[in-house]
């Protein structure tokens, strides 16, 4: 039992650690934190739109956080690796808190909604889902969704594939939560079907040809091996 709530300890200081991080470091625009544990100490990969603010002048910026790290969560020698995000339209976090921050300017919810799902397709993704959740146009709990491309909501293709950023909005009414999930651009699912040629079957089964003499063709190997495993007249 022990362990268990050492394991429930860590995952949740580490949660606390990321909600601190995305305050801190919201306008950079967070796009997601990695911490690894390593024989020097806490090494934490921090990936943002604009890695700039996150250093700071001189780094009095970074620094700050590393001793708050240290402080604050009692992380054991931290310290913080800032990445910039290749393309922030295809970072699920970045694009869930820029929806937020333009609900809470005063774009209509539908509007953005839509902006945001064809701001991501555009941006190459294999598709998007975006939720927007709360008092919306009246006093009652409603919940819009925004869906473009293929989703998956289930299994090793979402693990895998699917993106997921969460922000909140906080209006007048009330606060609106806002959920994106993306998949990624090159993501192959299970009912992907690929046709390929006879000249890449043959580059792709080297075992059909690799003792046939130089000089023949080795897409023959190939449609002799067929031959035999139909039978004759089907």
């Amino acid at each position: 039992m022990a362990s268990e709530r050492k394991f429930v300890a860590e995952n949740i200081r580490r949660v606390l650690l990321k909600e601190y991080l995305m305050k801190e470091v919201s306008r950079a625009g967070f796009g997601g934190l990695d911490v690894q544990r390593t024989p020097m100490g806490t090494r934490v990969i921090l990936s943002t739109e604009r890695p700039g603010l996150v250093i700071g002048r001189r780094g009095a910026t970074i620094n700050k956080l590393t001793r708050d790290i240290e402080e604050k969560f009692g992380f054991e020698n931290p310290g913080i690796e800032v990445t910039e995000v290749a393309n922030p339209n295809l970072s699920a976090q970045i694009m869930a808190e820029k929806l937020a921050f333009s609900l809470e300017r005063g774009w209509h919810f539908r509007r953005a909604g839509h902006s945001t799902v064809r701001r991501i397709m555009e941006s190459g993704a294999r598709g998007c889902q975006v939720v927007i959740a709360g008092k919306l146009t009246g006093q009652r709990h409603r919940t819009e969704k925004f869906k473009d491309g293929y989703i998956k909501f289930c299994g090793e293709p979402k693990i895998q594939f699917i993106e997921h950023g969460f922000a909140v909005a906080k209006l007048k009414q009330g606060v609106i939560g806002v959920t994106v999930e993306i998949m990624a651009p090159g993501a192959v699912l299970p009912a992907d079907i690929f046709v390929v040629s006879k000249t890449d079957a043959a580059r792709n089964l080297p075992h059909l040809y690799e003792a046939e003499p130089e000089g023949e063709d080795p897409l023959a190997a190939v449609d002799e091996e067929l031959a035999e495993e139909i039978p004759e007249g089907e």
